[in-house]
């Protein structure tokens, strides 16, 4: 389960985030290109933007339950 006291602080302040367990395995990308992305040197991926439809939310939703070490998180702010 994503912990967003270990957040990474490049994720676009709001309910979605990625913490620091992210494996860059970009799951959430592909379930997610509207929010997600994997950072410039590929380290890890970060919430870029929130989402802001119900397309967008059910897309955020996938990729917390499709991320293989639980790193995205829905609780944030």
């Amino acid at each position: 389960m994503a912990n967003k006291n270990d957040q990474y602080p490049d994720n676009t302040p709001g309910k979605y985030y990625v913490d620091r367990d992210c494996i860059a395995c970009d799951t959430c990308f592909a379930l997610a290109r509207k929010n997600f992305k994997l950072v410039q040197n590929n380290d890890h991926a970060i919430v870029y933007s929130q989402p802001k439809t119900d397309a967008e939310i059910e897309a955020c939703e996938l990729a917390v339950h499709a991320c293989p070490v639980g790193a995205i998180g829905n609780d944030g702010n």
